[in-house]
């Protein structure tokens, strides 16, 4: 090889390298910064109160987040109750009947528009014909808001994680006489499970935050209460009207509001990390 040809290559090797560096401990460095100022301003919220109480009136002191902790754990269970079998079926759709198929193109078009709207959008869609409708505020409404944002990331994490197994995989379950139904729910869908349900967690982390289509469908509930067919309190958006009031005991609540949802989230990649990894055979 030409020595200056192989010197100019070195060169550039060792210049990507050099900026794919800096770019990794800039974003290392954010994201660490985000997290300390998160911690050092959250844990002091962290108590049992926070837990036990509801969320308190203006200028009083104490309070808790109990009630909005509650509101958003409901609405997020509903919200995965009906986006993963939606999600998981319309992903094994795509990935396993719908090559050819006119219906399956119609759907990955309308799933990648859904995935680049923005949430306010999805809300104010959800105001317009559910909570406009029925005249009042509710947990479905807000349920509903965070199901559309949901589907189309397990949708297309389905898909994807699907077209990643091995055709042979496949082709040597129909050898053994399986139906196409069977071989795509009991053979590829097992085998994708792993980044199936990783999809799922990063659906619910997507949406354990979001505030702005909560703000046009659940709103907010100074009180406790299990009714889903009122207004709901939920941490977003109890998080976003706390951190801009002029109360120093609500903007302590809402960075431990912050935390909580930051806490949560970890943990569940971790335990789907450790459930669900790939089990090495020697």
């Amino acid at each position: 090889m030409n020595p200056t040809i192989y010197a100019r290559r070195k060169r550039v090797n060792k210049i990507g390298l050099t900026l794919s560096m800096m770019a990794m401990a800039l974003g290392l460095f954010v994201l660490l910064w985000i997290l300390f100022v998160l911690f050092k301003n959250g844990i002091s919220a962290i108590d049992w109160a926070m837990f036990t109480e509801s969320t308190p009136a203006p200028g009083s002191e104490g309070g808790g987040l109990a009630n909005a902790i509650v509101g958003s754990f409901m609405m997020v269970l509903v919200t995965a109750l009906v986006s993963t079998p939606i999600g998981i079926f319309a992903g094994v759709y795509l990935a396993e009947y719908g090559d050819e198929s006119k219906t399956a193109e119609l759907t990955r078009f309308v799933t990648d528009i859904m995935l680049s709207a923005p949430s306010i959008v999805l809300g104010l869609f959800v105001y317009a014909i559910l909570v406009a409708q029925v005249k009042h505020f509710s947990g479905w409404a807000g349920s509903l808001a965070l199901a559309l944002i949901a589907i189309p990331v397990v949708v297309r994490t389905t898909e994807n994680m699907l077209r990643l197994v091995p055709g042979s995989l496949r082709e040597a379950a129909f050898a053994l006489g399986a139906p196409r139904w069977k071989v795509a729910t009991f053979v590829t869908l097992r085998a994708a499970k792993a980044g199936v349900m990783t999809g799922l967690l990063l659906a619910l982390a997507r949406i354990s935050g979001e505030t702005a289509p909560l703000l046009f469908t659940a709103l907010n509930n100074q009180f406790f209460s299990w009714d889903m067919n009122a207004p709901m309190a939920n941490l977003p958006v109890v998080i976003f009207q706390f951190a801009m009031s002029p109360y120093d005991n609500w903007v302590r609540l809402a960075w431990g509001g912050a935390l909580l949802i930051t806490l949560t989230v970890l943990v569940l990649n971790i335990l789907a990390r450790v459930f669900f990894r790939e089990k090495v055979k020697v």
